[in-house]
């Protein structure tokens, strides 16, 4: 059963991000999720493609990641079938430790893999040692989601308001300075086929001041859904709208039929660690990315 390495192209994009929200499952550990594909479409397919692997056997996708060529990273997700499949765990270790197959550079080489037994494993055993440290994060949504206690406006697949729209950019590059977030990026990311199943929140203050937003992005029903980004406009800090936001994007994906949330951030980023535990979520173990050693082939 032959194994092959592809390049994405925009015409595939469609095909990996259904088979990547059919490998969102709860009670395992968060990984790649189609949302942070999504997010990224706001470049465009054809920069998204670029950035895009993926793995399939006899046709069929088993793994997928999308590539950082600036930080020489790789983060990866891997269809649960695959999870302790040696086989399949040394094909992905082999193209990722040989830059000949154009995934990962010769002067340097990380993946995310938090997903996929087999391949954590081969990984450690081969010397990859332990990089960059991340808390992900999972509130249930079984009950019910308490109300936020601010105004929330909704821009999904089908409803996109221009003054909202506006609003979602704006209050977005105020909370992340160095963002290039733009009108015409939202409508790119919009028109994708992962926002058919998104939604972005914008929250307004009592004055009507947007403070904070986010996007959220369901992989199906009963399946955990994605906050991905959020973040709270840097002239309204400090009044609880980070938290407000984050209760909203839970009541948002519980809407869409979503399992539960997750969320995966820097395990420098303290204050954002706090925020969701403070809106209900169950801070998970943290995780380190996968560095390549210097002795690997390249």
């Amino acid at each position: 059963m032959a194994i092959q390495l592809e390049h994405a192209t925009p015409e595939t994009l469609d095909e990996i991000v259904e088979a990547m929200a059919t490998w969102q499952q709860d009670g395992v550990p968060v990984q790649l999720h189609p949302g942070d594909l999504g997010w990224a479409w706001r470049f465009g397919s054809a920069a998204l493609a670029k950035d895009v692997r993926a793995w399939r056997r006899d046709g069929q996708l088993l793994a997928a990641g999308t590539v950082d060529d600036e930080d020489g990273l790789i983060r990866m997700a891997i269809a649960p079938s695959v999870d302790t499949d040696a086989d399949f765990a040394a094909r992905l270790l082999a193209d990722l430790s040989d830059p000949a197959q154009g995934v990962l550079p010769a002067d340097r080489g990380s993946v995310e893999a938090r997903f996929g037994a087999a391949f954590r494993e081969l990984l450690h055993t081969s010397g990859w040692t332990a990089d960059e440290a991340w808390t992900p994060l999972r509130r249930d949504l079984v009950s019910p989601v308490e109300d936020c206690g601010l105004r929330i406006e909704t821009l999904d697949a089908d409803h996109a308001d221009e003054r909202v729209v506006q609003d979602r950019v704006e209050v977005h590059r105020a909370s992340w300075p160095s963002s290039t977030f733009t009108v015409e990026h939202w409508r790119e990311m919009a028109a994708s086929s992962a926002y058919r199943q998104a939604r972005c929140l914008v929250a307004y203050d009592r004055d009507g001041n947007g403070v904070a937003t986010t996007t959220v992005w369901s992989a199906g029903p009963g399946r955990p859904g994605l906050i991905e980004p959020l973040g709270a406009h840097r002239d309204f800090r400090g009044h609880g709208h980070g938290r407000a936001i984050t209760l909203a994007a839970a009541a948002a994906l519980q809407d869409m039929g979503s399992s539960s949330v997750i969320v995966c951030t820097p395990s420098t980023n303290v204050g954002g660690v706090a925020a969701y535990v403070s809106a209900g979520f169950e801070r998970l173990p943290d995780v380190t990315d996968f560095r390549r050693p210097a002795h690997s082939p390249g």
